[in-house]
C-alpha cells in the first residue's frame, strides 16, 4: 500500500491533510477518510480545508485511479457539525464565515461532481443531513446495510439547507424526499438503495470487497471517455432535447478527437475485424 498521508495546518501551508482527511492509494483505489470518528466524522473546517487539498492532490495523482469517500469509525458523516461549521464561524469575521462556505461548496459538490475521475461513495454508517451532499455528488454509492440514513434537520428547527435539498431533489422521488425531509425519520442501506440514493447495499462485512469490485470495474474503462460521459450527463440533464442532441453530438466528436487511446478506433477493430470482444458485455482490451 502506498500512503499519501499529510499532518493538518491551515489551508495554505505544503501539508494540509492528515489529522481530519487520511489518504491511502492502494491499487489504483485512493481511498479517501474522513477522520472524526469520535465526532462521527461530523464536517467542520478541518475537513473542509483538508478536502479540498485532496481533491487538488487526487486529480494530479497518476495512481489514483478511483476515488473512494468514506469515514472512520461506525460513521460516514454526521453532517456539518453544528458547533465548529455554525456557532463558531457565525460569531466570527463574516469574510472568514463566506470562505468555509466557498470552500465547503468547492469540495462537497463543485469539485467531486465534476471531478475528472470516478468517485464512488462508500456508506459505512451514519449519514446525515449535509452528508447527503458528499453522498449524491460522488458518481456511485456502496452503502451497509446497516447504515443509518436521516434528515434530521426538521428535528433541530432548521430546513436541509446548503445544497442538501437540491442534492436530494436530483435522485429522489418528491413523495419520498418530502416524506423524510418533512419526517426527519431514518433509514437503513436496503431503503436508501430502494429509494435511489445508492446503487448498491449490502451486509457491511462485504461493503469494502464491493467498493473495490466496482471500482476495478470503472479502471477497466477508457479514462478520459469516462470524464466525458459523467460530463456530458451532468450537463444535459437541464437543457432541452435539442439543444442535448446538439451538445451532445459535439462532445462525441470532441471526445473522439481528444481521447489519446482513440478508443472508438480500438474498439471497432476488436470488434468487427478480431470479432475480440463484446461491447455489450465487456470493455474493449486497452491497449495503453
Amino acid at each position: 500500500m502506498t500512503a499519501s498521508d499529510g499532518t493538518h495546518a491551515s489551508p495554505d501551508t505544503r501539508k494540509p491533510w492528515g489529522e481530519f482527511v487520511t489518504v491511502a492509494i492502494e491499487d489504483g483505489i485512493a481511498w479517501i477518510t474522513l477522520n472524526r470518528p469520535e465526532k462521527r466524522n461530523a464536517i467542520n473546517p478541518g475537513i473542509v480545508y483538508e478536502m479540498n487539498a485532496v481533491l487538488d492532490a487526487m486529480e494530479e495523482n497518476d495512481e489514483a485511479k478511483v476515488l473512494v469517500i468514506t469515514g472512520a469509525g461506525e460513521a460516514f458523516s454526521a453532517g456539518q457539525d453544528l458547533k465548529e461549521y455554525f456557532r463558531i464561524p457565525d460569531a466570527g469575521p463574516p469574510l472568514e464565515r463566506e470562505r468555509l462556505y466557498r470552500a465547503n461548496a468547492a469540495w462537497q459538490w463543485r469539485r467531486m461532481m465534476y471531478f475528472p475521475k470516478p468517485t464512488i461513495a462508500m456508506v459505512n454508517g451514519w449519514c446525515f443531513g449535509g452528508a447527503f451532499q458528499v453522498l449524491i455528488a460522488c458518481d456511485l454509492a456502496v452503502a451497509a446495510d446497516e447504515a443509518v440514513f436521516g434528515l434530521s434537520e426538521i428535528n433541530w428547527g432548521i430546513i436541509p439547507a446548503g445544497i442538501v435539498t437540491k442534492s436530494v431533489a436530483e435522485v429522489m422521488r418528491q413523495r419520498d424526499a418530502l416524506y423524510y425531509i418533512m419526517t426527519g425519520e431514518t433509514f437503513d442501506g436496503k431503503r436508501a438503495k430502494e429509494l435511489g440514493l445508492v446503487n448498491i447495499s449490502v451486509p457491511r462485512a462485504e461493503l469494502r470487497e464491493r467498493t473495490i469490485k466496482l471500482a476495478q470495474t470503472l479502471m477497466e474503462k477508457n479514462p478520459f471517455v469516462l470524464r466525458a460521459a459523467k460530463t456530458a450527463y451532468h450537463h444535459v440533464k437541464a437543457m432541452s432535447w435539442e439543444s442535448a442532441f446538439e451538445y451532445l453530438m459535439a462532445k462525441s466528436d470532441a471526445t473522439k478527437y481528444r481521447d489519446p487511446e482513440k478508443g472508438d478506433q480500438v474498439g471497432m477493430k476488436q470488434f468487427l475485424d478480431e470479432k475480440s470482444y463484446r461491447p455489450g458485455l465487456e470493455s474493449y482490451k486497452r491497449e495503453s
